[in-house]
C-alpha cells in the first residue's frame, strides 16, 4: 500500500495480518546495567519467590527478561484485533493553523473498546493469569482509563476484577466507573474501608482525596489476602511497559510506509507506559548509535516526578508493601493535587523510563493543567478529535516544539501518542471554558521537603 503525501489528515493503516506478533523488550539493548528492585526488608535483590504472591509465573519471567523479542500469545492476538492495528495519522489542519513547518503525526489508541491505550497491557494480564488460574485480579485506577480496560479484559478471560479506584477521579469521572460496571468489575473510591491501608488512611485524614501509591496499596494487600486472586499494574513494571510496545513497533511500519521517520518522539507520562510503548520501538536504533531521534516524556507541574523529583530507590505505594524500585520519584508519600490528568498523578516513574532519562536518551517536561486544555481545545478544533487530559500534555508541548521550528526555519517530523480520547473527560472541558480550572504547582519548598524525606 502507497501513501501519498497527504493534503488533509492522512490516516495510515497496517492490513490485520500485518499486526505485530512480538513485543519488543528494551532490557536487551540497554547500554547500561539496571538496579534490581530490592527487598525492603533484606535489602538484598528480590527474587521470583518474592513477587509469586502477586503475579502469575509467565509475567514475573518477563519482567526480568533480556529477550530482545517476545511472542504474543493468539489468545492475546485475538483479543486486539477487536481494535488493531490502530491509525497513524498525519496533523495537517493544526500545521497550518501553526503555520509551521514541522510534519505532525499521531498514533490513535483511542478507538480501543474502553478508549484508550491501557488494554494492550491488560489482555495480556488477563490472558497470563487465567492460564495460571488465577480466578480474580485486583488493581488500582487513576483516572479510570486502566481500570476500565482490566475490567474490559477480565470479562473476555472469564475473570473477577476488584478495582480501587481513587477517589478524586471517583467524583470526577463518573462514567469511568461506569464503564467498569458495565464490564462487571467491583469499583469503590480509595482510600476505601475495605483494607487495613485504606482505613489507616481515611483515619489520619477523613478527607484524603486519594492518590495512586494509596490506591495501590490497598490493591496489593487485598490480592495477597486471597489464594485465588493476584494483583495487576497498569504502569511502570517493565512487563507492562514491553507489552505497550505493540504502539511504537505498529508506528515504525507505518511512519517507514509514510518515508517519514521521526526526529521528535513525544509522549505525557504518569507510570510511563504510554510513553514507552511508542518510544521503545524508536529507541532501539538510537541505543544502536543508528539515529539521532529525540525523545520528550510530558508531565503535569503538580506531579512533576522526572523534572522535579530524586532519582533513588522508593517504594511504588504509599503503605510500603511493594519492593524498593529505583526510579524518579516525589516520595512514597506524596499525595498530589486533583488536577484533572488523574493518570498523571503518581508520586513514581517506569524504573526503565527514569534510568534512559539518567543516561541522557529521555529528554522531560513539566507543564501547568491550563496551558495544557488550551493546546487540547486547539487540537481539537483543528483536528476533531478531543482529547484526554493526559494526552492533551503532550500535545502541548507538540505546539510549542512546531513552533520553535518555525521561527528556527527548521522542518522536523514529530510523533506523539494521542494515547486516550477525552469523551469522559467533558466535565474539565467545562472547567477550563468556566474559568474555574486552576493552574497548580507544586512548590519548590514543598519539592525540598518531599525529596529530603527520601
Amino acid at each position: 500500500m502507497s501513501v501519498q503525501a497527504p493534503q488533509a489528515a492522512t490516516r495510515i493503516l497496517l492490513e490485520q495480518q500485518e499486526m505485530p506478533r512480538r513485543w519488543y523488550n528494551i532490557q536487551a539493548d540497554l547500554p547500561f546495567p539496571g538496579s534490581p528492585p530490592i527487598h525492603p526488608a533484606t535489602k538484598q535483590p528480590i527474587g521470583p519467590a518474592d513477587l509469586a504472591p502477586l503475579f502469575p509465573m509467565e509475567l514475573i519471567k518477563q519482567e526480568v527478561s533480556q529477550e530482545r523479542y517476545i511472542d504474543i500469545p493468539d489468545p492475546v492476538q485475538d483479543a486486539l484485533r477487536l481494535w488493531r492495528p490502530t491509525p497513524l495519522m498525519r496533523a495537517t489542519r493544526l500545521e497550518k493553523a501553526l503555520k509551521t513547518s514541522a510534519k505532525i503525526y499521531y498514533k490513535y489508541e483511542g478507538g480501543s473498546p474502553p478508549g484508550s491505550h491501557k488494554p494492550n497491557t491488560a489482555v495480556a494480564q488477563a490472558f497470563y493469569n487465567k492460564a495460571a488460574g488465577t480466578k480474580r485480579l485486583t488493581t488500582e485506577t487513576g483516572a479510570g482509563q486502566w481500570g476500565s480496560a482490566l475490567a474490559f479484559a477480565t470479562k473476555l478471560f472469564e475473570l473477577e476484577c476488584m478495582v480501587y479506584m481513587v477517589r478524586i477521579s471517583f467524583e470526577q469521572k463518573p462514567y469511568r466507573k461506569s464503564m467498569m460496571h458495565v464490564w462487571g468489575a467491583d469499583v469503590v473510591p480509595s482510600p476505601s474501608d475495605r483494607t487495613e491501608a485504606g482505613r489507616r488512611i481515611r483515619a489520619e485524614d477523613p478527607q484524603s482525596t486519594g492518590s495512586l501509591g494509596i490506591a495501590i496499596s490497598e490493591a496489593v494487600e487485598d490480592a495477597a489476602k486471597r489464594e485465588d486472586t493476584k494483583y495487576s499494574l497498569g504502569s511502570v513494571l517493565n512487563h507492562v511497559l514491553m507489552h505497550q510496545t505493540i504502539i511504537g513497533e505498529e508506528a515504525l511500519l507505518q511512519m517507514e510506509r509514510a518515508n517519514a521517520m521521526p526526529d521528535l518522539v513525544v509522549g505525557c507520562v504518569g507510570g510511563g507506559s504510554n510513553f514507552s510503548g511508542l518510544a521503545f520501538p524508536f529507541l532501539r536504533d538510537r541505543l544502536q548509535g543508528r539515529t539521532k531521534t529525540r525523545f520528550l516524556a510530558v508531565e503535569p507541574d503538580a506531579c512533576p516526578t522526572i523534572t522535579r523529583g530524586k532519582y533513588t530507590y522508593d517504594f511504588g505505594d504509599t503503605g510500603e508493601m511493594t519492593p524498593l524500585v529505583k526510579m524518579h520519584t516525589l516520595g512514597h508519600r506524596f499525595i498530589p493535587d486533583g488536577i484533572h490528568a488523574g493518570g498523571l498523578r503518581y508520586h513514581g516513574m517506569a524504573p526503565l523510563v527514569s534510568a534512559l532519562v539518567e543516561h541522557d536518551f529521555i529528554e522531560a517536561v513539566a507543564y501547568p493543567q491550563r496551558t495544557v486544555f488550551e493546546a487540547a481545545v486547539q487540537f481539537a478544533r483543528t483536528e476533531g478529535t478531543i482529547p484526554a487530559p493526559e494526552t492533551a500534555h503532550a500535545i502541548r508541548a507538540v505546539i510549542d516544539e512546531a513552533v520553535k521550528a518555525r521561527e528556527r526555519g527548521e522542518a522536523p517530523t514529530i510523533l506523539f501518542n494521542l494515547s486516550g480520547h477525552g469523551l469522559l473527560d467533558l466535565a474539565a472541558y467545562d472547567s477550563y471554558f468556566a474559568g474555574t480550572m486552576s493552574d497548580i504547582r507544586l512548590s519548590d519548598a514543598r519539592v525540598q521537603e518531599l525529596v529530603a524525606a527520601l
